[in-house]
This record gives C-alpha cells, sequence and structure tokens, in this order.
C-alpha cells in the first residue's frame, strides 16, 4: 500500500490506515539511499522507503512515510527495541527539512524551533537557525530571516556554510544594505556549488551600492560565458540583457549594444535582446541598423510583448527614414495581427471563465513533462496560454499553481484511497468466506491437541518428581518395568494374606515368596543406577515432544489468531476511516475553488492587460497607418510635382503662333493716326 494513499489524513489516521494496510497485504520496501555508505548503514527498511522517495524529490511521499513512522514509533511500549530508532534523530531532522522542501513553511518552522529549544549540540542548533531564515527568505520576510540568521552562533556546518552566507547576501540585498552584501558576495567567489549566482548578484549588489564601474565589469565577465546546460546560459543571457537595458538607460548606447548581441538568439531572453539592440541604435538615429533586429523579431511568436511591440517599431523606423508606403503596409499587418490576437485573447478569457483552463491544469498529461507550463498550451481544448507564460513563470503565480496541483493531487490521491477501502472491504469479505467454515473443525482438532499436551505434560511433571526425589533417596520400586510392577503387587498381596493368616500358610510357600521378592529387590537394586539413567534420558525425549507440541500450539495459536483478526474488527475502522475521508474531500474541493478561483481571476487580470495594451498598440497603429497615407500620398504629390518640374527643365515647350505679328501691328498704327 503506497504511503502517499495516507496523504490527505490527520496523523492518527494515517497510523491507524498504515496498521490496517500492513495487517491486510504486504509489499515489498524500496530502499533507495544515495551511496553505497548509507545502504551499509541503513538499520530500517521504512526508514529507507522515505529516504528514496526523498531522493527522488517525491518529498510529500517522504513526508508520509517519515511522519506514519514516527507516530508507531512513539507509541510502542518497547521503542528502543525497533531498529528505527537508529535512524530517530535524523529523521525527526528530516521531517522539518523535506516540509520546507514540500513549501510546507509552517510546519518547517514549528519542528525547526522545537530543535532550537531542544538539547543540541551547537552545529545542529546552528544548521536549525540556518533553515529557518530560509524558511523567511522563501515567505519574503527579510527581517525574521535576518533574525534567524542573528541566532547562529559560530561557525554552521561545513556542507551548508556556503549556502548560509550566500542566503545572509541575499538576505542584505532586501534590506537594501548592499555594501554588506557586497563584502560577503566577494569571500564566496569561486564557490562552485553556486557558481555565477555569486557574480550576479555582486554585480547588481555594486550597481546599487553606487559602485558602477566594479559592478559592470564583475557582469561583464559573467555575461562573456557559455554554457550547453540551458539553466547557466539562461543566467548569461539574463546578465547581458541586465547590462544593456542599464547601459541604454544611461545613455550609453555605444557600450550597450554589444551586450544585447551577445545574448542566445534561441534562449528565453532573445525576443528581449532583440528589441533593445534595435531601441538602441533608433536610439542613436540609426533608423537602418535597427531594422535587422527589429524585423528579425517581427516574424516571431506574435503573442510575445516584445514582437508585438516590434510590430509597432519597424513601421515607425520606415517613417524616420521617409519610406513611408512602406510603413503603413506594415503598420496594416500590426493591424491585423492586433486585431486576430484581440480575439484570441476574448475567447481566452471566455474559456477561462468556463473553467477550461482549471481543466487543462487538472489533466495528467500536463504533469508529465518537465515543463508542464509550455506543454499546456498542446492540449486539447486547452485554453490559449501563451500569453499567460510570463504571468506564470512568476514565482508568486508559480506558487499558486504548485498549490493547487497540490490540492488536486491530494484530491485525487483520496479518491483513490477510497477505492483502495473498498478493495480492503472486499479482502475481508473473502476472508471471511474462506475462514469461517474451516474454523469448528480446527477448533475440534485444536481442542484434541490440547487435551494431548495436558496429559503429556502431568505425564512428565509426575515423571519429573519422582526422578528429583530418586536423586535425594533411592526409590528402586520407582524404576520397576510393567512387569516387574505386577509381580511386586502379587507379591505385596500375598505378603499381606500372610500376615493376616499365618497358620494357614506353610513354610515352603513362605519361603518361596521370600524367595522371589528377594529375586525382584535384587534385580531393582542392581539395575538401579542404569534404569535411573535411561528414565532421564526418556525425560528428556518427553520433554522435547512437549516442545514440539507447545510449538504446534503456539503456531496453531497464531494462525487461528491472525485468521481472526485478518477479517474481523475493520468495519468500524473502515466506515470511520471513510468518513474522514469524505469530510477531507470536501474541504479539498473547498480550498481548490478558491485556490482555482484566484488563479482564474489573476489569469483573466493578465489577459484583459494584453488585450487593453493591444488596443492600445491597435489605436495607435490605425493613426500611424493613417499619418502614413498622408504623408505617402504628400510625398507622393511633391514628387510627381518634381518630376513635372524637372521635365519642364529638360524639354520646354514651342512658342505658340500669334495672331497679330509686328508688321500688321504697325500698319494699324499708321492707319489710325491717317
Amino acid at each position: 500500500m503506497p504511503t502517499s494513499l495516507l496523504s490527505a489524513l490527520p496523523g492518527p489516521v494515517r497510523v491507524t490506515l498504515r496498521v490496517l494496510a500492513v495487517s491486510l497485504c504486504t509489499l515489498p520496501v524500496l530502499s533507495g539511499l544515495a551511496n553505497a555508505e548509507e545502504r551499509e548503514a541503513l538499520r530500517d527498511l521504512f526508514f529507507g522507503a522515505a529516504m528514496f522517495h526523498a531522493h527522488q524529490k517525491n518529498y510529500f511521499d517522504a513526508i508520509v512515510a517519515l511522519d506514519t513512522e514516527l507516530a508507531q514509533f512513539h507509541r510502542l511500549d518497547e521503542p528502543e527495541l525497533d531498529p528505527f530508532s537508529a535512524h530517530l534523530g535524523q529523521a525527526e531532522f528530516s521531517v522539518g527539512d523535506l516540509e520546507l522542501s514540500y513549501r510546507m513553511h509552517r510546519e518547517a518552522g514549528r519542528a525547526i524551533e522545537a530543535v532550537l529549544k531542544g538539547n543540541v549540540s551547537r552545529p545542529v542548533r546552528n544548521e536549525a537557525a540556518y533553515r529557518l531564515a530560509k524558511i523567511h527568505y522563501h515567505k519574503q520576510q527579510p527581517v525574521n530571516a535576518l533574525h534567524a540568521l542573528e541566532m547562529i552562533e559560530g561557525r554552521v556546518p561545513e556542507r551548508v556554510r556556503a549556502q548560509e552566507q550566500f542566503l545572509r547576501a541575499r538576505v542584505f540585498m532586501q534590506l537594501g544594505r548592499f555594501d554588506e552584501a557586497v563584502e560577503l558576495l566577494e569571500d564566496l567567489k569561486g564557490e562552485a556549488s553556486l557558481a555565477g549566482f555569486v557574480e550576479f548578484n555582486l554585480g547588481v549588489a555594486q550597481l546599487k551600492s553606487g559602485e558602477e564601474v566594479r559592478g559592470v565589469l564583475e557582469l561583464t565577465d559573467l555575461g562573456k560565458k557559455h554554457s550547453s546546460e540551458p539553466g547557466e546560459q539562461a543566467l548569461y543571457d539574463k546578465t547581458n540583457l541586465l547590462l544593456g537595458a542599464h547601459l541604454m538607460e544611461a545613455g550609453e548606447l555605444q557600450q550597450a549594444r554589444p551586450y544585447f548581441d551577445r545574448v542566445n538568439l534561441e534562449g528565453p531572453f532573445s525576443n528581449r535582446a532583440l528589441l533593445g539592440a534595435g531601441w538602441v541604435e533608433a536610439r542613436a538615429g540609426r533608423y537602418e541598423r535597427a531594422l535587422v533586429p527589429w524585423k528579425m523579431l517581427q516574424d516571431r511568436k506574435g503573442t510575445n510583448e516584445s514582437v508585438q511591440e516590434a510590430m509597432l517599431a519597424v513601421p515607425y523606423a520606415y517613417g524616420k527614414l521617409d519610406v513611408h508606403s512602406t510603413a503603413a503596409i506594415h503598420y496594416g499587418r500590426a493591424l491585423d495581427s492586433f486585431g486576430n490576437e484581440i480575439d484570441t485573447l476574448t475567447a481566452s478569457i471566455n474559456s477561462i471563465r468556463l473553467g477550461k483552463f482549471l481543466q487543462a491544469l487538472r489533466r495528467k498529461e500536463a504533469t508529465q513533462v518537465q515543463n508542464w507550463v509550455v506543454a499546456l498550451r498542446n492540449l486539447p481544448d486547452a485554453p490559449e496560454t501563451h500569453y499567460l507564460l510570463d504571468l506564470m513563470a512568476s514565482n508568486d503565480y508559480q506558487a499558486f499553481l504548485r498549490n493547487y496541483r497540490d490540492l488536486n493531487a491530494l484530491y485525487e490521491r483520496n479518491k483513490a484511497w477510497l477505492k483502495s477501502l473498498s478493495a480492503f472491504e472486499d479482502i475481508i469479505r473473502i476472508r471471511r468466506a474462506y475462514y469461517e467454515p474451516l474454523l469448528p473443525q480446527l477448533d475440534g482438532q485444536f481442542r484434541n491437541l490440547d487435551a494431548r499436551i495436558k496429559l503429556r505434560i502431568e505425564q512428565r511433571d509426575t515423571f519429573a518428581g519422582r526422578i528429583e526425589q530418586m536423586l535425594v533417596s533411592r526409590r528402586p520400586e520407582y524404576l520397576a518395568t510393567a512387569d516387574e510392577q505386577a509381580v511386586r503387587l502379587t507379591l505385596m498381596e500375598l505378603h499381606r494374606r500372610i500376615a493376616q493368616s499365618p497358620q494357614g500358610i506353610t513354610q515352603v510357600t513362605r519361603s518361596r515368596v521370600e524367595r522371589l521378592q528377594g529375586i525382584l529387590d535384587l534385580r531393582l537394586s542392581t539395575e538401579y543406577d542404569q534404569r535411573l539413567t535411561q528414565a532421564y534420558q526418556h525425560l528428556q525425549a518427553l520433554n522435547t515432544e512437549i516442545e514440539k507440541l507447545q510449538v504446534v500450539y503456539q503456531s496453531y495459536v497464531r494462525s487461528r489468531q491472525a485468521a481472526t483478526h485478518s477479517y474481523t474488527g475493520y468495519n468500524k475502522s473502515i466506515t470511520r476511516l471513510r468518513a474522514q475521508i469524505h469530510t477531507i474531500q470536501q474541504r479539498l474541493e473547498m480550498l481548490m475553488a478558491r485556490q482555482g478561483s484566484m488563479l482564474e481571476t489573476l489569469a483573466i487580470q493578465e489577459l484583459e492587460r494584453r488585450r487593453t495594451q493591444l488596443e492600445s498598440y491597435q489605436i495607435q497603429a490605425r493613426f500611424a497607418l493613417a499619418d502614413s497615407y498622408d504623408r505617402a500620398n504628400a510625398l507622393q504629390e511633391q514628387r510627381e510635382e518634381q518630376r513635372k518640374i524637372e521635365q519642364f527643365r529638360e524639354s520646354p515647350p514651342e512658342p505658340l503662333p500669334d495672331d497679330n505679328p509686328p508688321e500688321r501691328e504697325a500698319e494699324a498704327r499708321e492707319g489710325g493716326e491717317a
């Protein structure tokens, strides 16, 4: 019976179910510890099973297993005899650590505070304080995290020393104490387990503390690195993007462009890098060069914010280059794309309101791949989630998503557990039908066996008592055979008769009786030691036979009890557990409804924000399109006029014929004077 089925039940209920399951069936326990040394040191298989789940990052199953074993251990009459006692300290400390890994911050905090208040060594206390600080840091409580770190006296264990110092530096950064953070992070440089993260935080802290040059140099060195690991390369890309944006805002346009160019074009930050590279060139007035990254970005997935901004940036650059007709074409494409995306967003909002988004989150297919958030958009009948990827990647929304999925997992596990209870009832029914017809016959055989055992024990006790007496005083008559006992009794009867009527018995008869008595006493006396040895050997053989009978007796008692216990006494427990699970299911449904409503509200707000943004882009594109048409027409008219002027200059028109040449005008003047 997997321990994860006990997930949603209280501690005592889980213990009862565990006992019930162990009584009904036995399953092999897997042990998966990290190395051979841990396997050799393992004393308890159930603890090994819990550690197996922990190493597989199945923290919930590990917590349930340890919680169940601890509850059972503390209910034992002699817990020191349980092999689990060898791992008790590690188990109690691991519960809080696993609860922290499973984001059960409140329970983990209580467990760790109990360790701090207990009588533990200084290294254990320091590690507990570090883990408590980690809890407060994840809960975005830097003041409480710093208070927990200040409880550390001396050095923490070496295996968590670097993590403790790194956590302290991040707490200082959240509190605005960047100088102290810089000092701690500089000491951590070179730590292999934190490679890249120390340098990134150090550079950011130096920029925040006013050490502009040192911060830029630190981040530049980190951004020049390359890795085949997607996670490491993403960190380097994020560093370059951060530096490029920082320098662009500072007006250092010439220095900013190389950082954008270093970002991997296939990475998660490539879109923002291409957009930033274009704006660097645009701010410098080099619109032809700005078009190169923007046009590359324009052809990518149209749901990305950077891509949508590039759809407006490209025609904007063409407009600055006075290519208004091309700008108008691109504005028209942007309008078509924005219109389609607005329709998609509206359909997505309606789909979420119909509950399809939560249905997609509950699909099992979504949990069978690592990047399940991205895989949601490939599921059938799932709402459009491209617009939600940035929101779903945020820490807060991820916490909401994990909580919802965990609640759904608990709900599904409890449904499976309810089916298991029905299966247990079927097992109980089958066992009752099998054993009850057999028990009367077995009980009859048991009574015969019990009578035989009692008889043999009584004979043994009588025989042993006689042997003990013979060890103190010789009693040859106790060792006589059956025939000798008969002869002895006959002689005793003859002696009695002789004593009663001595006149009626002849001397010959008396002599013969005395002679027979002497022969019998002589035989018993001379063979006494040999017969006593044989009697002791027979007593040992009798003890052996009685022990065998007792083994059979105890085996029957255990089998009888096991058979009876396998189908009696469970009905009330199963009924109670079923009622408790139904109550828990109702509570889970209520919590899932609240968490799902929060997820839907946040998702709808994000989609509405994106729709509002696209509507704003759409309005801008319409005005820009109209302006581009006007400018294109004006430019076309201007070019047409210029063309006509140039044509007139190249070939002037011929003079028109005159109806009144100068000679006629002179004659007309002369005639008028006359």
